[in-house]
């Protein structure tokens, strides 16, 4: 108490001040959230090299950076990490950039709306098939002859599984595993989402030897994921900024400039 009492009241009016100064700069009130940038996913994460360094791309980094500068109070960490697709949801990563949904996860995190894209998904066969497909029914009637490739883990694989009648393969883990099995016969159809899938073509030096039908399979929305550990003022914070980059168009923009 003697200690307190020798302290001027001009001293003690210093101590305040710097007390209040730390507690509201802008680095004690930024929240940090992590991600991690998700393996085999163009166009949302993408692998760049400018001026001999290498560095993560892509519509999801190009999304981050933009809610970044619309609330300063969030800041993102991770998204310079390459993780595969199960390692992304099923660790502890707060924020999770343009997945579909689905019930498993669903119980872990919560989908912000608006949605971040809407994409189409197409199927790849070989060059010289010429097979016609209409709708889901002409593959059903294929049989064993009807095989659909798809990803490990991706919900695409779930939702073709659901429709019921369908054969799906989805034991690759990348895009060019699939499309070296169905040139190698082990599969009629490669099911993969646009924009994403010419890349993956032109990536695994295909083109000529595989083809897109032009039918439009499914449409499905892709969203952001956040945590449900996540602060529920920091979710409001992130909400908020995707509807004004929505509503100010910026995320067609940015989603524009990735397609195929």
């Amino acid at each position: 108490m003697h200690r307190l009492a020798d302290f001027s009241r001009e001293g003690l009016l210093l101590l305040l001040a710097a007390f209040i100064l730390c507690a509201s700069s802008p680095a004690s009130a930024q929240s940090i959230l992590r991600t991690a940038a998700q393996e085999a996913s163009e166009p949302k994460f993408i692998a760049k090299q400018e001026g001999g360094k290498t560095s993560v791309g892509g519509f999801c980094v190009d999304v981050l950076r933009a809610i970044e500068a619309i609330e300063p109070g969030l800041k993102f960490v991770g998204d310079q990490n390459w993780l595969p697709l199960a390692r992304v949801y099923g660790g502890p990563d707060d924020v999770v950039c343009g997945l579909l949904y689905t019930k498993e996860r669903a119980l872990k995190y919560d989908y912000i709306s608006p949605a971040l894209f809407t994409v189409n998904y197409l199927l790849v066969v070989r060059a010289d098939d010429d097979v016609k497909v209409n709708d889901w029914d002409d593959i059903r009637k294929l049989g064993n002859d009807g095989i659909i490739l798809s990803m490990h883990n991706f919900a695409i694989s779930d939702i073709l599984r659901g429709m019921g009648g369908l054969q799906v393969d989805s034991t690759a883990v990348s895009s060019k595993s699939n499309l070296n099995k169905l040139l190698a016969n082990r599969g009629r159809f490669y099911c993969h989402r646009s924009p994403g899938i010419v890349t993956e073509i032109r990536k695994a030096g295909l083109e000529g030897k595989v083809k897109l039908l032009p039918k439009v399979m499914l449409k499905e929305q892709f969203y952001m994921l956040v945590s449900k550990t996540v602060a529920a003022d920091d979710a409001k914070k992130l909400r908020a900024a995707l509807v004004q980059l929505d509503n100010q168009g910026v995320l067609a923009k940015l989603f524009e400039k990735y397609q195929d």
